[in-house]
Formats: C-alpha cells, structure tokens, sequence
C-alpha cells in the first residue's frame, strides 16, 4: 500500500521543545538529522529500525521525503 506524501511529511514534527526545535519523527525524541547522518554514514534501514523499535519504515520514508523536499526547493546560483 502506498502512502500519500501528505501523510509521509506529517510524520516530521517540529516542537521548540523537542530536540531544540529540530525536526524530529513523530515527536519523538529522534532527529531528522540523526537518521540522515545515520544512513549517510552506511547504517541500513533495517539497523536503524532494529535500533530504534519505535520506528516504522514509513519514518524512514518520511525522513528521505523531507530532505528531498529541502533540496528541491533550494535554489542554485552559478558564479562564474
């Protein structure tokens, strides 16, 4: 079953008093960041889930949806 982006991105929260404001998963005290960094630094989804019980792999999803989204809005300036 395949879940809307809408209710992927909902699964980040931002709460000033969670994680200093960061975006975490679903309030819980695990950062966008953390996971990102984790993956980047080859941690397979199924450690990070093994890890982290609390997590689901829609999380996992919901986390690269919301960094692909950071990216797309960025914009690039070429200096030449």
């Amino acid at each position: 079953m395949k879940i809307k982006k809408e209710d992927l991105l909902n699964r980040i929260t931002i709460n000033p008093d969670v994680m200093v404001g960061k975006p975490t998963i679903r309030g819980l005290r695990i950062t966008v960041e953390h996971i990102l960094q984790a993956m980047a630094s080859g941690v397979s989804v199924e450690d990070i889930l093994a890890d982290y019980p609390e997590l689901e792999n829609e999380d996992i999803q919901a986390v690269l949806l919301y960094a692909a989204e950071l990216v797309n809005e960025e914009k690039v300036f070429s200096i030449h």
